[in-house]
């Protein structure tokens, strides 16, 4: 569940850093990017089983007014682990950002995400593993503040519109084109109490030879008798997560 979002977004940020940040944006931009990660994490859970995911994505932004569009694909293994099929995951956002005084910065939107061939609304215990969710998210500088809200059941949950997830984090720009990235989050399932958790990531990104890499360590506080795969691993323990990202 995506969300490297954030790893496109920060890919489409470096590529903007360029020798030619001082020129005028294009009225519109529309980009492609592809990735590679050691692993798929999305709000802290491994969404492929601990291994490696490979990811894609397409961006389009009117510059003018803030609105973009775009979709993302990821490997997954979560919806096949719990008892149904699919082999990937298929996002598609839309929505608004803009500032406003003071260097404050605003987001708004809609995310849904498709797990074709998932099927686990037939699996007992589940509900459909598709789900839509919205967003908004307000920014002072590097820190920002996002909610999103789920207006269908929350991945495969049964009974839990309405559930939450609160993000909180920065990414503080450091020397020799580092930048570190800071993470704090809480997810809560409605109806299903276990099944909520906090989750955690501390990182480093940079741009080498147009690719973005970054490196994380991330971690959680969730049950591990929700959170686990049919071999009894833990989905959600600490875990250094490689990803690189391709811009063009």
């Amino acid at each position: 569940m995506k969300k490297l979002l954030l790893c496109a977004a920060v890919a489409s940020a470096f590529v903007g850093m360029h020798a030619y940040a001082d020129e005028p944006k294009p009225e519109t931009d529309s980009t492609f990017n592809i990735a590679a990660a050691s692993e798929y994490r999305y709000r802290g859970i491994s969404q492929s089983r601990m291994q490696p995911a490979l990811q894609g994505g397409w961006d389009y932004t009117n510059n003018v007014h803030g609105y973009y569009v775009g979709t993302w694909l990821s490997t997954i293994n979560w919806t096949k682990d719990a008892g149904g099929g699919g082999e990937y995951e298929w996002d598609m956002y839309a929505g608004k950002r803009g500032e406003f005084g003071d260097g404050m910065s605003y987001d708004v939107g809609m995310l849904a995400y498709l797990y074709p061939g998932s099927g686990l609304d037939t699996v007992p215990g589940f509900a459909a593993a598709y789900t839509n969710e919205l967003y908004a998210q307000i920014g002072m500088g590097p820190v920002y503040v996002k909610y999103s809200r789920s207006i269908t059941n929350l991945f495969a949950y049964p009974d839990s519109r309405g559930s939450g997830y609160l993000d909180i984090g920065a990414n503080l720009e450091m020397s020799d084109g580092y930048t570190l990235n800071l993470h704090v989050g809480h997810q809560s399932v409605r109806n299903t109490g276990p099944a909520s958790y906090s989750d955690w990531k501390i990182g480093v990104t940079k741009e080498v030879n147009g690719v973005n890499l970054s490196l994380a360590l991330i971690g959680t506080n969730a049950n591990k008798a929700v959170y686990y795969t049919p071999e009894g691993k833990f989905t959600g323990k600490s875990s250094l997560v490689l990803t690189a990202v391709k811009t063009f």
